[in-house]
């Protein structure tokens, strides 16, 4: 929820005028642009041209790990330290920083999930001029140009990134000031400039994509995925911070900041990380934007010998450049790349993967009952009820509210009986109260974040007057995960689960509503760590929740402030957003950004967080959001209350049926999500993801593939009645889930719509695992049968995993409990198989049937077990639609076996 709409009678203190009201949107004064930053507009101030940076050869030292040579400042005479890693799984790693600072700058800990793994480095060649590197496969070379400094990555003769070639690499070193005791304290310039006691030292760095035309990720943003040149306005912002009502298209920073940046052309995918906890800024310009289709033919016909370029500059306020470059090739090789570096997406438990009902806030633990026996009074499928801030005893949070929640054991237990969760805030600004033993724990270990004078850093959230734990500190972070045992956190129980809102950290009377950057974290300023503290919010709730259990039970935790390796601890979702058609729509670029950069967790509020839905509007964010990764309902303390089955007999079963469809594919979602933490591919996936050659591909944001296999077409705007959905692969075919018919891949698909309507398709050669019997909950559906449908190929086969195990443990890790198997079809033969083999799990789940797509009417079907039986199994035929139906083969979903079509 919006720090920006605190209300009078709950707060005790007068905000500022963009807090007021639900109807405003961002008021844009309050939040910086780069001619507002200092370090941002002296950086873009510096044009580019010739570096004044070289590399001096003669201090050259080559180890079996790397290579390190100092860089001189012919402007300054500072020294710089290059280090050059070439690293396992085609990266490279560039470092450089002050040859001998005053005093060590600040370089993030904890994002990487060990020290990546180096390949020898060796020099092919070396003059006065620079030295060539091999980097190992495919005539890959690394060229270290010293006059002036610049790195180029080469394959061949082709050039695939070069580092500096703009001149724009600068490094503001530390240094003494000459001024008075006024240099050491923050200095007000504008309502942003904020000086350092060692001065400036911020640093840029410029990197060319030739040939590229197509970038994406550093996400948070409500924009295209695509990302747009920046030239002639600001760059795109990272720095996590609470903004009221966001507005759409535009590069300001929102709540999170992963600095991951990926190209993409027909023949290359490559990726960027930016490893920087500072508050960032990174500029695009291209050579062909703004050139239209036609004035890019008319290049190709007058000959145009001018090469697409892409180039970008990252800025940071603080601390070092590391950057680690993933040379892909391939979309699938990026992803597997960042995830060695920064960990894969947490494997939630299967219940998170269900619909949640949320709102700030169900007022008493009344409400939460009669919402529950609401969602069964009216069939519809639900996992979670959620409680905000309102539950609290006055926002302090571990607590309860004694009068509306008294007995919350009571309330979890009901939840419990009907196979439900809940989920609790806590958030990480503590109540200054004497009283509040949370507080009085937090002071007397002195692990409240200081401000520059030394004393317990204060400011204004949702209690009134609040510290802010420094979760920087592990010892903090340690005692933090304690407060989550059943013993600490009074009222708790295993079916509850957390929600970390407000951690950018929010700070209601700070700048641009967040942390005052010269508050201390140890030794270290918070500018230099300000992006990072939403993660290690994010981390110390997730380790609560497994040592609670001892180690047994998975997590889940909900952030809305992440970092680059959030994605290791839970789940985001796109922040307060408003019931407007634009945020539904621009829900879908938003989480394919999150999924290019590790965080498959995604989703937004259905229905809008600020404003009230139309019913129109609410039964497509139903239906778009059943078909995103995180799917939660979603509503303001000022909004009208808009539980499903308040708009209608009509519209209810519109809704029912897009959550009965959630449900129904949870197989399906638990499968992507296990391959996602298994391999660091995402769960939503842009379609030129899957189809890299495919340049119709690279600007679509309307649609997009759930793992390689369904492809889905929300309907985001209003009043319509068809839509045209493209349908990737030329030699492809893809089936509509619906009504089973077939369509060509390669083509754009006109679908007339109505208001039941989710266009998705299954992809030819694919088995999409389902369990057709829905129930209240997915706990209830442990045991029920599996349907799986087989989408033949045009060349008559498919292929397919089932993945099976208690849905809520580490046992699948720690001992192996788990059911993985490979279903192919081939020959006329669906054949099931074991993929781990020393995997020990028994389901009593069996294979209740099987629906063939595209399939030609056999004359008989035969199931063979594993045991050597044979059995005729019954089957339907529908010629029209190829739709071949075979009833209840009757095999357990774990064992081996055989269906024959003869």
């Amino acid at each position: 929820m919006a720090a920006s709409m605190c209300r009078m009678e709950r707060c005790l203190f007068v905000l500022l005028p963009f807090f007021l009201g639900v109807a405003q949107a961002v008021d844009r004064s309050n939040f910086k642009t780069c001619d507002q930053s200092s370090f941002c507009k002296r950086q873009r101030d510096i044009k580019a041209g010739q570096s004044p940076y070289r590399a001096l050869l003669e201090t050259m030292e080559l180890t079996n790990s790397r290579l390190t040579l100092q860089l001189i400042n012919d402007n300054n005479k500072v020294r710089l330290l290059l280090e050059l890693y070439r690293l396992q799984g085609n990266m490279t790693r560039v470092k450089i920083n002050e040859l001998k600072p005053l005093k060590p700058r600040y370089e993030v800990p904890d994002v990487l999930i060990q020290d990546p793994p180096t390949e020898p480095l060796s020099v092919v060649a070396q003059d006065e001029n620079g030295v060539v590197l091999s980097l190992g496969a495919d005539e890959q070379r690394l060229i270290v140009s010293a006059r002036p400094f610049r790195l180029d990555i080469v394959e061949g003769p082709k050039v695939l990134l070069s580092l500096n070639s703009r001149g724009l690499l600068v490094f503001e070193h530390l240094r003494l000031r000459k001024d008075t005791q006024k240099k050491y304290q923050r200095l007000r310039i504008s309502p942003f400039a904020f000086l350092t006691p060692a001065g400036p030292t911020s640093i840029s760095l410029d990197f060319s994509f030739p040939g590229v035309e197509h970038v994406y990720g550093i996400p948070e943003h409500a924009d295209t995925l695509k990302l747009k040149t920046t030239d002639g306005g600001d760059p795109y912002r990272l720095y996590n911070l609470d903004v009221f009502q966001y507005e759409l298209h535009n590069p300001m920073a929102l709540y999170g900041a992963v600095p991951v940046l990926l190209s993409h052309n027909t023949e290359r995918t490559m990726g960027v990380f930016w490893l920087n906890a500072a508050e960032t800024w990174v500029d695009i310009s291209s050579n062909t934007a703004g050139k239209t289709v036609f004035g890019k033919m008319l290049d190709f016909v007058q000959g145009s010998s001018e090469t697409p370029q892409t180039d970008v500059r990252w800025i940071s306020e603080a601390g070092i450049i590391d950057v680690f470059i993933m040379l892909g090739p391939k979309p699938s090789d990026v992803f597997s790349q960042y995830a060695s570096l920064t960990g894969t997406q947490a494997f939630p438990p299967l219940s998170a993967l269900g619909y949640h009902q949320c709102r700030w806030n169900y007022n008493d633990q009344e409400d939460v009952r009669g919402v529950d026996q609401g969602l069964d009074d009216h069939d519809i499928p639900c996992d979670f009820i959620w409680l905000d801030i309102e539950h609290t005893d006055g926002k302090r949070y571990f607590t309860w509210d004694p009068n509306k929640f008294s007995q919350p054991k009571d309330m979890l237990q009901g939840l419990k009986d009907k196979r439900r969760n809940l989920v609790a805030i806590v958030d990480p600004h503590i109540k200054v109260d004497s009283n509040f033993k949370v507080h009085n724990e937090i002071r007397s270990r002195n692990f409240y974040v200081k401000n520059k004078d030394g004393g317990d850093y204060e400011g204004w959230c949702w209690p009134g007057n609040a510290g802010y734990p420094d979760f920087t500190n592990a010892e903090m972070r340690a005692w933090w995960a304690s407060m989550f045992a059943y013993d600490q956190y009074e009222g708790s129980m295993e079916n509850m689960y957390t929600w970390n809102d407000m951690n950018e950290p929010s700070v209601f009377n700070g700048p641009e509503v967040t942390m005052h950057k010269d508050a201390l974290h140890g030794s270290w300023e918070h500018r230099e760590v300000h992006n990072i503290y939403g993660l290690y919010v994010h981390r110390a709730t997730a380790e609560g929740l497994i040592q609670r259990s001892g180690g047994v039970e998975r997590p889940f935790v909900l952030t809305r402030a992440f970092f680059a390796g959030s994605q290791r601890y839970g789940a985001v979702w796109t922040g307060d957003n408003a019931a407007e058609w634009g945020h539904l729509k621009i829900s879908l670029p938003m989480c394919l950004s999150l999924g290019l950069v590790g965080i498959s967790f995604c989703g937004a509020d259905v229905g809008g967080f600020f404003k009230a839905p139309s019913t129109e509007l609410l039964v497509r964010w139903y239906q778009a959001g059943a078909y995103q990764p995180f799917f939660r309902a979603h509503a303001h303390l000022d909004t009208p209350r808009r539980e499903p089955w308040l708009f209608g007999p009509e519209n209810t079963a519109l809704i029912r049926e897009a959550v009965r469809q959630r449900y129904a594919l949870l197989p399906f979602w638990y499968q992507q999500f296990y391959n996602a933490h298994r391999t660091g591919q995402p769960v939503m996936r842009a379609l030129w993801v899957e189809y890299p050659e495919d340049s119709v591909t690279f600007d679509i944001e309307d649609e997009y593939l759930l793992g390689r296999d369904l492809l889905v077409h929300p309907v985001t705007e209003e009043g319509l009645k068809s839509l045209t959905a493209y349908l990737p692969g030329k030699r492809e075919v893809w089936y509509d889930v619906h009504t089973f018919k077939k369509h060509a891949g390669g083509q754009s698909l006109y679908i007339p719509v109505t208001m039941s309507s989710i266009p998705a398709f299954q992809r030819g050669g694919s088995i999409i695992t389902r369990k057709d019997r829905v129930r209240r909950s997915s706990a209830c559906m442990e045991n029920d049968p599996y349907t799986l449908y087989v989408a033949l190929s045009p060349e008559g086969t498919a292929e397919g995993e089932l993945y099976i195990d208690d849905g809520h443990t580490f046992s699948y890790e720690k001992n192996k409990a788990f059911i993985h198997r490979r279903l192919t079809f081939n020959d006329g033969v669906l054949s099931s198989s074991n993929l781990a083999l020393d995997s020990q799990f028994t389901t009593a789940s069996w294979v209740e049937k099987i629906i063939f797509l595209g399939a030609r009417k056999p004359a008989s079907v035969t199931l063979k077990t594993a045991g050597g039986s044979e059995t005729r199994v019954e089957f339907e035929y529908d010629s029209a639609l190829e739709v071949l139906s075979l009833r209840k083969p009757g095999v357990n979903a774990g064992a081996d076996w055989t269906v024959l079509l003869r």
